[in-house]
């Protein structure tokens, strides 16, 4: 290979290529748990760590109407991190997957960003939205895209 001069060719780096860090967006739908899925295979494959993040949505209304929503709430994220653990203890190879579990309380596109930037994160990938009004006002996987911050997969 001829080198031109005054260049000196960037040295082989082995193994330090692709995401280290690799943020899940985890609701309990089925499309977040392919999301989960696909991201936990990326990660392994990559060495990366799997941080997968769970937002519990802020239920003002229930709160306003003495529901104890805080308790329904963490209920909720205890089981799906149950669920995950299962799930990711049963995948082959899963000995070799680095990963935690982060449940955030708020609204789910601030959030997930906020962990993805406070993560480092390399990478985000989330499902494709199941609720028809995520056509109008439009779905966090879209809204993730659009800011720009990370490569971001939609998983259907």
């Amino acid at each position: 290979m001829e080198q031109k001069e005054g260049r000196v060719p960037a040295p082989f780096e082995r193994g330090t290529d692709g995401p280290k860090v690799i943020v899940a967006g985890l609701d309990g739908s089925d499309s977040s748990w392919r999301a989960t899925a696909y991201a936990a295979g990326l990660a392994r494959r990559q060495n990366a760590l799997l941080a997968v993040v769970h937002v519990q949505p802020l239920l003002v209304a229930g709160a306003a109407l003495g529901a104890p929503t805080a308790a329904i709430t963490a209920d909720a994220a205890e089981e799906l991190e149950r669920e995950a653990r299962s799930a990711i203890g049963r995948m082959p190879e899963a000995g070799g997957l680095r990963w935690e579990f982060h449940t955030f309380h708020g609204d789910p596109y601030t959030v997930l960003a906020e962990a993805a930037d406070g993560l480092k994160a390399d990478a985000v990938v989330v499902g494709a939205s199941e609720r028809a009004g995520h056509r109008l006002a439009g779905s966090v996987a879209v809204r993730l895209v659009k800011a720009g911050h990370w490569p971001v997969t939609v998983v259907p």
